[in-house]
């Protein structure tokens, strides 16, 4: 039987900036460094439900798109997405995980990007959410194959979800929005090792601009919580032409570790896979080695087929010890060669 959870975190004060049912005929709304994440999150909502998120529960038929084909910028590589755009009764969304033998999380994100809610198993959940509407991401794990991962989405009873049919596109300058992700983003590549903090409520935040930075390059991430939700840190902007590797202890997280390389502007690529705990060779010592552009030959490596790029590492389940180290580990040990 499943069990009925009713956590409770912390409802922001503040007000969202442009409320969800400005109608799209109206004044654009200009964008600022204020409501940069709420423009960032009106322009993903848009993009998904342009599939229908927020009629019908939307399942990928299989891994990310490449490119900007992708709804999201750096959706992991190992896990299928279902989606749905919900509006909260009495400030509350209501959703199931059903059981399953794989990973499978959902993330309840809020109309300011946040993700207030990150919940690993299975049952029935009523939770609160700070905004009117939000953003439901299903991550379903491919540890035993995109058919499994898929037929465990199949599986959600979609009758649990308030689907947000009176949902309207709000009224930014989209063309405005990619220049502040742009510039937000070329920083975060200039950064030797930039860390996602993921505040879950506006309340949360206590750097603007950090935040900012986020919501531009890592969109939709959940905050890191002990053995439940993630971690991850983004690499600075490496050269195709070189090879690097990375070699570190296994950090132990609970569901799994993945390194996944995208392009400059943070989407995967055509022909690039990820590397993940699930499937990578450990050295004799126990240790793990992720190379990138090393040849075939080389250990967990990682082929960019030709193109400058930035990794990602996850933490999923996050291990405290990752949690408390002042560096991510495999962004720290990376050399090129």
């Amino acid at each position: 039987m499943k069990t009925v959870r009713n956590y409770t975190l912390l409802i922001s004060a503040i007000p969202l900036v442009a409320s969800i049912n400005i109608a799209a005929s109206e004044t654009t709304i200009p964008v600022t460094e204020e409501n940069f994440s709420h423009a960032e999150t009106a322009r993903n909502y848009r993009n998904w439900a342009k599939q229908g998120a927020n009629k019908m529960f939307v399942i990928m038929p299989g891994l990310p798109p490449r490119g900007k084909a992708a709804a999201t910028v750096q959706m992991n590589d190992d896990t299928l997405y279902g989606s749905a755009i919900v509006e909260a009764v009495d400030g509350k969304v209501t959703f199931s995980i059903p059981d399953t033998d794989n990973y499978l999380a959902v993330q309840v994100v809020t109309e300011r990007g946040h993700g207030q809610q990150y919940v690993v198993e299975d049952g029935d959940y009523n939770l609160p959410v700070e905004s009117q509407y939000a953003f439901l991401i299903y991550r379903s794990g491919t540890e035993n194959g995109i058919d499994v991962a898929k037929a465990n989405l199949d599986k959600v009873d979609v009758t649990d979800l308030n689907f947000a049919t009176t949902y309207q596109v709000q009224p930014y300058d989209y063309d405005e929005v990619e220049e502040w992700v742009k510039k937000y983003t070329q920083e975060v590549n200039s950064m030797d090792n930039f860390t996602y903090t993921f505040p879950r409520t506006s309340k949360e935040v206590t750097d603007l601009h950090q935040w900012n930075l986020e919501n531009a390059a890592g969109w939709g991430g959940a905050s890191p919580e002990a053995f439940v939700g993630n971690k991850y840190a983004n690499s600075s902007k490496m050269k195709a032409g070189t090879c690097y590797t990375s070699t570190f202890n296994d950090p132990e997280n609970k569901f799994f570790t993945s390194i996944t390389a995208y392009d400059s502007d943070k989407y995967l690529m055509e022909g690039v896979r990820s590397i993940n705990s699930h499937a990578w060779d450990k050295n004799s010592d126990g240790t793990i080695t992720v190379s990138f552009n090393c040849g075939e030959s080389a250990k967990n490596n990682i082929d960019t087929q030709g193109n400058d790029f930035t990794f990602t590492s996850r933490h999923y389940g996050v291990n405290p010890k990752v949690i408390n180290s002042s560096e991510d580990p495999i962004i720290s040990a990376l050399k090129a060669q």
